[in-house]
């Protein structure tokens, strides 16, 4: 006779006062882990608002809008468009990975905390410091990005660019989530104003509304190469494991996530494969500026003049826009910093807890800021500084390299903890249906992820082995060294091992997050509604001032 499938715990969101809740089933868990849904010390106070522009825009920075522009050159358009089209089917399939397990379990850390409760503690290990390494990696390039993009207008002192970027990046992160998800709301309206204003231009001119009267359609698509495209694509396109990262600070984190999650996919539609269509059709390949800037290096590789959008604006006698977009651009990297700052410092905090950090990294501040975690992060943005001795196109290059063979190994680690997710739901008897997100196709989306994933982990140094260059190898490669090293070190020291599927604890922190979301007198209102009482509040606020 079969076992009855399991049901998780519940998760409806219904109004509810806190002492009915304590003498219910969840008498057990303490006030005020009932109150944040979590023991971690961290606070639910992200909106909906705020969150769903995070997950519209986030991490999205440099390589959209800049870096593309060699990509083109060395690919051709073709081979852009169909590499960001083929990279971004499987990163689909690894947020309907992602989206399920976070939904359920929203837990600070997301899924580098998984890892090490559903798979092995060594792979949690070994995938929180890449994860971590990643982010603090990636926040000294965004600030170089932004001096060489600022250039376009004056020659800026770059100290004082990076200075003025750290001391941002403290203080909208040093206080409380709150002011993070504020920055981002309107830093990442601005990156939606800026793809509409691209797209649009792009639309515009392709039909013939240009200076030339010159409908030149697609007459620049052609396709030099692809492999490069896809290296490229791989570095670009990101998104699931940063709405993970703010799991542990939504309110009524399982129905705005979800959400969340299902915007994802119109991200990589909108922002990723339609960014590729536009830069394709807009420049071609062997535009002069590109060549110049590319091949013949003239020194203005970072630059927003090396922007395909703004060559495009150049080539056509267009004289204001460039400006704005300029400006937009600016906006967006420097939203692609902060969101590195806030992740870094969550990843930090979610090693802590689980024992692969020291464990005075636990401590927050009443606002729930991992204020030392948060510490150790900002010496990172420092490394901006070497712009002022090094050659500012090694050091880009540098750490792009290292930073994508992160990314891969991130996507790679969440596949294999959803299927082990998967394998254990199944063995227990554990009924996914009545998950809050249900992800379909599974676990074929997880095994194709992975598998998509390690090969280009395997493949993207290629270049390196015929002939044998030792620089290029080592900046290929050196993550998933470094990786290996932690994951068999941390499993020999600490004598860790794989979990068997009826040994998964599917349960872990699912009846905290429900006691939560049951106790919140605040129902879960809509993105558009969220919006309309932040305006309406600010406008009536205002009205009263002038009327007293």
């Amino acid at each position: 006779m079969s076992e009855p499938q399991q049901s998780p715990p519940s998760v409806k969101s219904p109004r509810a006062s806190l002492e009915k809740l304590k003498a219910t089933r969840f008498e057990s868990i303490s006030e005020a882990v009932i109150l944040t849904g979590s023991s971690d010390s961290l606070q639910r106070e992200l909106s909906n608002r705020k969150t769903q522009l995070v997950a519209i825009g986030g991490s999205i920075g440099t390589a959209l809008f800049l870096s593309i522009g060699q990509t083109l050159n060395n690919a051709g358009p073709g081979s852009l468009f169909l590499a960001f089209l083929v990279y971004n089917i499987f990163l689909a399939l690894i947020n309907n990975c992602m989206a399920e397990m976070t939904v359920y379990m929203p837990v600070s850390g997301s899924f580098i905390r998984m890892a090490g409760h559903w798979v092995d503690d060594a792979l949690g290990f070994a995938v929180g410091w890449n994860f971590f390494l990643f982010q603090v990696v990636v926040i000294p390039f965004e600030i170089t990005a932004l001096t060489l993009v600022l250039s376009y207008w004056a020659d800026i002192p770059v100290a004082a660019i990076c200075g003025t970027c750290i001391a941002l990046y403290f203080l909208l992160n040093v206080y409380a989530v709150a002011w993070y998800g504020e920055a981002e709301f309107w830093l990442c309206s601005g990156k939606v104003l800026l793809l509409a204003i691209l797209f649009s231009f792009t639309f515009v001119t392709m039909i013939g509304g240009n200076a030339q009267r010159d409908a030149y359609g697609f007459r620049n698509w052609e396709s030099p190469g692809f492999l490069s495209a896809l290296w490229f694509a791989s570095f670009a396109a990101v998104g699931p494991e940063f709405v993970g990262m703010l799991s542990a600070e939504v309110k009524h984190p399982r129905t705005y996530l979800k959400t969340a999650f299902k915007i994802v996919y119109g991200r990589i539609v909108v922002f990723f494969i339609g960014g590729a269509l536009a830069v394709g059709i807009l420049v071609p390949y062997n535009d002069p500026t590109l060549n110049a800037v590319y091949r013949n290096g003239d020194g203005h590789s970072g630059s927003a003049a090396a922007s395909p959008y703004i060559i495009a604006m150049k080539n056509m006698n267009v004289q204001v826009l460039p400006h704005i977009v300029t400006a937009l651009i600016a906006s967006t990297i420097f939203s692609a910093g902060n969101t590195y700052v806030y992740c870094a410092t969550r990843s930090l905090h979610g090693l802590a807890l689980e024992g692969r950090a020291p464990g005075f990294l636990k401590k927050c501040t009443k606002k729930g800021v991992p204020i030392y975690c948060f510490g150790i992060v900002m010496v990172f943005p420092f490394l901006s500084f070497l712009q002022l001795s090094s050659s500012t196109s090694t050091v880009l290059t540098w750490l792009i390299n290292l930073a994508t063979g992160a990314t891969v190994i991130d996507y790679i680690v969440i596949c294999i903890t959803y299927i082990r997710f998967h394998q254990a739901c199944k063995v227990q008897s554990f009924d996914r249906s009545k998950l809050p997100y249900y992800g379909r196709f599974q676990p074929w989306s997880a095994y194709l992820g992975l598998a998509w994933e390690l090969l280009i982990i395997i493949f993207y140094g290629y270049k390196s082995l015929y002939p044998f260059d030792t620089s290029a190898f080592l900046t290929a490669y050196t993550m998933p060294i470094v990786v290996f090293i932690l994951f068999f070190g941390w499993k020999i020291i600490k004598k860790t091992r794989w979990l068997k599927p009826e040994e998964v604890d599917l349960t872990w922190e699912a009846p905290h997050i429900t006691a939560y979301e049951l106790a919140l007198d605040e129902p879960s209102v809509g993105w558009f509604r969220d919006c309309y009482r932040f305006f309406i509040g600010k406008v009536k606020k205002a009205s009263h001032h002038s009327d007293a």
